[in-house]
């Protein structure tokens, strides 16, 4: 079986622009989808497909891969969750996501669509009101209950065809509840009540719930546990007396033995299991450098057998070396080696797994895979287009920063190179907290690679994956020792030969473009230039601008991690810009929410002032990082060109692109 045809979807829905050699179009192309499921029976897909300015989901029939049904909720949506509930039903969420830096905001609401011919989308829970016929393919929308609640699947029950467990919150309110709701009438009861603010519920195998994570107004996590319905919750773990977070990731097959991911004081989380009835904890798997990424189930249940590790590349390692995916793991990392492999999805008895297949020079291929007969079939792929054999190399890569503290990383060369004194992007990720770089394939590294740039992405102090210590080495460090992790990352790749010393340039959105600017605030003579996307320059407008400060959360965050304003004044680059002796790139959203373009005219104002060279590229449509393929197009050729003038390294050299409503100079 070849060629699932989510292409007709997306083809009849968003022009596909086309691909020339050597053009930025390859790396800006949207895919044909981003999510595939299989259905519990086998005789389905559903899918996410994104457009244009939105993401929409689709039903296909396996049989002949026609497509049932889809469902948008029009510009600047995205589908969040989805799950196959029954053979026949899909479940799904919707978010907000205002530009491609942006995280998506969930609504809350719980829609249902059923696989057959021109389906439509139901409101199950939540408060929209309007009837909505979306770009994405005019589904209407009925209402089942409107209410003025968000909620979230917890569990699916796998044994019960009409009913899903619920989490589900009231707004404003700040302690959720869980429900059981018919997955067709939208009718809920009433299971159990958090006892902690800003619950997260945790089932077992048999969709009982036993476990509550939250934390009260001092932030410290705390863990509840009940023995079963109707028990009484119990803390299990605190973090402001033990000093260390444990969240829940599974049950045993019998119940009676949780499996949690826990902090330790150095080094990475552990896996551990844990006994109810004695208290008694053990370890099951420990990485050396990097926590559990994800954990692997049994085929056909939630049962944890094993978890994935990202360390120099993705891993998988197993407790239950016997368990049948452990066995169909070992086949599939046989037939494909080099490559990450795993699991998506599979049919309720195990039989038939949907399986991607990826690398850093892969996009990912999809396979259904009869576990029984231990034979691959090819289903699609993303990234189509991308030769792997042509794509450009990444390599891990660790050293020590000026405390001695490991930092690692991940360098990719172009292909054919010798990877000696390359001009050099370096490439801060964003976040910064809770996020972190791995070795998959990434488009926008793939193309500097491609146009002659080694490309250099550090998981500095603070980024996740590394234990809580390392996460917490970040805290109240912008400016300071995470910057230093970059400088220091810089130097090391000039003294072993790597990059050329009077070529590289510092590139970033969101936080990635404070470090830019910051990196050559602080290291006037590193770098030959910064390129700045969707940044915050003013850090101390952080507490009035922008949607960080708008919630307690958020402004527990600032205080807690960034800092307080006299703090984070002093480590601002629109305040030392005066240092900034390099020329420097900066684009942003007129819609940018996140980081308001208010950071970046202050930062434009104040290089001009101190007389350093700066170009601009700023769209009054866009928000937190460019969503439209022309916006995109016009980005980064503009961005190639200021790079190829700046360190060398080809321009871009694309078809020349319609008039936009951008402002540059």
């Amino acid at each position: 079986m070849k060629g699932l045809k989510i292409a007709v979807l997306a083809a009849a829905l968003a022009a596909t622009p086309i691909v020339h050699a050597l053009d930025v179009e390859p790396y800006i192309r949207k895919d044909k989808f981003e999510q595939i499921l299989i259905s519990p029976k086998g005789e389905f897909f559903a899918a996410t497909v994104p457009l244009e300015k939105q993401t929409i989901l689709a039903i296909i029939r396996r049989s002949d891969n026609k497509v049932l049904s889809r469902f948008g909720m029009g510009e600047n949506t995205v589908i969040g969750n989805f799950r196959w509930v029954n053979p026949a039903r899909v479940l799904f969420t919707v978010g907000e996501k205002f530009g491609a830096l942006d995280s998506p905001s969930g609504t809350g609401e719980i829609y249902g669509i059923d696989a057959k011919e021109g389906a439509i989308g139901e409101l199950l829970v939540g408060q929209r009101v309007t009837t909505n016929t979306g770009t994405g393919g005019g589904s209407h929308i009925q209402a089942k209950k409107v209410e003025q609640v968000w909620a979230d699947i917890i569990d699916d029950l796998p044994g019960d065809d009409r009913s899903v467990v619920l989490e589900v919150g009231t707004f404003g309110a700040e302690f959720p509840r869980v429900e059981k709701m018919d997955v067709y009438s939208g009718r809920r009861i009433r299971l159990a009540s958090a006892p902690i603010r800003s619950a997260t519920f945790s089932t077992d195998n048999a969709g009982v719930v036993r476990f509550a994570h939250g934390a009260d107004y001092d932030r410290a996590g705390k863990l509840y546990y009940r023995d079963g319905e109707g028990s009484e919750w119990r803390l299990v773990n605190d973090e402001s007396v033990t000093g260390l977070d444990r969240v829940p990731a599974g049950f045993s097959s019998d119940n009676r033995t949780a499996y949690l991911v826990a902090e330790a004081d150095k080094g990475p989380d552990h896996l551990v299991t844990w006994d109810p009835a004695t208290d008694k904890v053990a370890d099951v798997l420990v990485d050396p450098v990097v926590d559990p990424e994800a954990m692997i189930t049994e085929l056909g249940s939630e049962v944890p057998v094993g978890a994935f590790f990202n360390n120099e590349t993705l891993s998988t390692r197993f407790f239950d070396t016997n368990s049948r995916r452990a066995k169909v793991q070992a086949r599939l990392e046989e037939a494909f080696p080099g490559q990450h492999v795993y699991v998506t999805s599979e049919t309720a008895d195990g039989g038939t797994a949907l399986v991607r297949v990826g690398s850093s020079r892969n996009p990912g291929d999809y396979y259904l895979f009869d576990t029984k007969l231990g034979k691959a079939n090819y289903l699609l792929s993303n990234g189509e287009w991308f030769d792997p054999e042509r794509m450009n190399p990444t390599q891990a890569f660790e050293f020590a920063a000026r405390d001695g503290l490991k930092i690692h990383g991940y360098m990719t060369r172009p292909r054919g190179s010798e990877g000696k004194r390359l001009p050099m992007v370096l490439l801060p990720h964003g976040g910064p907290f809770g996020v972190r770089d791995d070795e998959g394939f990434d488009a926008e590294v793939q193309m500097l690679a491609s146009a002659g740039y080694a490309v250099m992405r550090v998981n500095y102090r603070g980024s996740s994956g590394y234990g809580r210590s390392f996460s917490e080495a970040g805290r109240k460090q912008w400016g300071l020792a995470m910057q230093d992790d970059l400088t220091d990352a810089t130097r090391w790749a000039i003294s072993s030969g790597q990059a050329d010393a009077g070529r590289i340039c510092i590139y970033g959105g969101s936080y990635g473009a404070y470090a830019a600017l910051m990196g050559v605030a602080k290291e006037p003579t590193l770098y030959r230039c910064a390129v700045g996307y969707s940044g915050v320059y003013d850090l101390p407008t952080m507490y009035t601008d922008g949607d960080t400060h708008t919630s307690a959360y958020g402004k527990n965050f600032l205080a807690d991690w960034v800092g307080s304003r006299e703090e984070i004044a002093a480590v601002s680059p629109t305040r030392m810009a005066a240092r900034s002796k390099v020329p420097v790139f900066l684009a942003a959203g007129g819609k940018d929410e996140r980081a308001p373009i208010g950071h970046s005219k202050l930062m434009e104002k104040a290089l001009i002032s101190a007389g350093t060279p700066v170009e601009t590229l700023y769209i009054p449509t866009e928000g937190h990082g460019f969503y439209t393929i022309e916006h995109r197009r016009e980005f980064y050729t503009k961005l190639l060109a200021f790079l190829a003038r700046n360190i060398g390294g080809e321009t871009a050299t694309p078809p020349v692109p319609a008039a936009s409503a951008s402002t540059s100079h």
